[in-house]
């Protein structure tokens, strides 16, 4: 098979162990695209690397990674997009610390679209999930293509909202792009391949390792204009993803909770420190300086009236998991009224069970 050797020359600086993208950038600066730099002598890159990095450069191990690369690429739907070519994000090239190139598969064309990022919580509840995928829909019907790294809980919430808009969504992987991670998503995953864009800087094979995620989370808000947190408890690495976005010069929104709630403490915290509070796609989008939306889709459910919300228990429910004795407190009700109550909006998707026998309302629609 015939490989194209711009590839493979952006390949081998790639994937030698050791040589880091500061010092493939450092060498392209001096000498021009990765073909010229491999001409130049071993001597000359010492200047960039380290003498037993420049020797693994012509090693067995790396010309064998670059021909495993480059067969994967060769496969329908697979890409590598290099730093030269001119599908590279332009939002990424702003970044201080841009991958040499990025492993994609499916819609590169994504790359060059306005983005929003979403994150949240791999533990989020039941109405956060919902937020953040009629949030990801919203936005992704107004034109703005949904961001995330493929983790339970926010994270695929907001991929199936960007699914379900016309923008689509984009997964910034922290393991190799042909090592699925983790693999409840496998669905997921298969979807936003044919429909949307699965991204890895990380070379093939690269187990889901701590480390890489934080690497990963600076692609997420390097793609994006501005980054949505939905739900963090303080110690999330979700705002590792926001001080990402902050640092790289978005703009950072965040949806706020319940004081109560251990996952609504890091958006609070982030909104002490000068994150836009956002109650709707709206909110986001004014916020957006050069970006003119597309068509809309409210995050708010019409078929749901004021009107409606302001009578029966939910009444009384508020937005705070509630017990089944305060609301016959509340509304005056009998337990068993009460419990045949919440039976029918549970099944109505107005209302969810929680652990230790609370329930919360939720707004008309999906369970998440």
């Amino acid at each position: 098979m015939t490989h194209d050797p711009g590839l493979a020359s952006w390949l081998q600086l790639s994937l030698t162990p050791g040589l880091g993208a500061a010092a493939i950038r450092g060498m392209l600066r001096q000498f021009g695209l990765p073909q010229a730099v491999l001409e130049r002598k071993r001597s000359e890159l010492i200047a960039h690397a380290a003498p037993t990095v420049v020797e693994a450069l012509d090693s067995h191990a790396v010309r064998d990674a670059v021909a495993r690369a480059l067969d994967w690429a060769a496969a329908p739907g697979h890409d590598v997009v290099t730093l030269a070519d001119e599908r590279f994000p332009k939002a990424l090239l702003e970044t201080p610390d841009p991958p040499p190139l990025l492993y994609a598969l499916g819609r590169t064309e994504l790359l060059q679209h306005a983005s929003l990022a979403i994150v949240g919580s791999r533990n989020a509840t039941v109405q956060g999930e919902h937020n953040a995928e009629i949030f990801a829909k919203a936005l992704s019907n107004a034109g703005l293509t949904i961001v995330s790294g493929l983790a339970i809980g926010i994270d695929a919430a907001a991929h199936r909202g960007g699914l379900a808009g016309a923008s689509s969504t984009i997964a910034v992987l922290g393991a190799g792009i042909d090592i699925l991670y983790p693999k409840r998503n496998a669905d997921l995953a298969a979807a936003i391949a044919e429909h949307g864009l699965l991204v890895s800087e990380f070379p093939l094979g690269t187990a889901p390792l701590a480390h890489n995620f934080p690497r990963r989370n600076r692609l997420i808000s390097g793609l994006a204009q501005g980054c949505l947190v939905v739900e963090a408890a303080l110690a999330s690495g979700s705002l590792i993803t926001a001080r990402s976005a902050a640092d790289q010069g978005r703009e950072v929104f965040a949806i706020p909770g319940s004081i109560h709630s251990p996952l609504s403490k890091g958006c609070h915290a982030l909104i002490k420190s000068g994150a836009k509070l956002v109650e709707s796609a709206d909110d986001v989008l004014a916020e957006l300086t050069g970006f003119r939306r597309s068509g809309y889709a409210s995050t708010v459910d019409s078929s749901t009236s004021s009107a409606e919300l302001s009578t029966g228990l939910l009444a009384h429910m508020g937005h705070d998991p509630v017990d089944v004795d305060s609301l016959c407190a509340r509304a005056g009700m009998s337990a068993e009224q009460v419990s045949s109550e919440l039976l029918r909006l549970e099944l109505d998707g107005r209302v969810t069970a929680l652990p230790g026998g609370l329930f919360q309302r939720l707004e008309k629609g999906k369970r998440g």
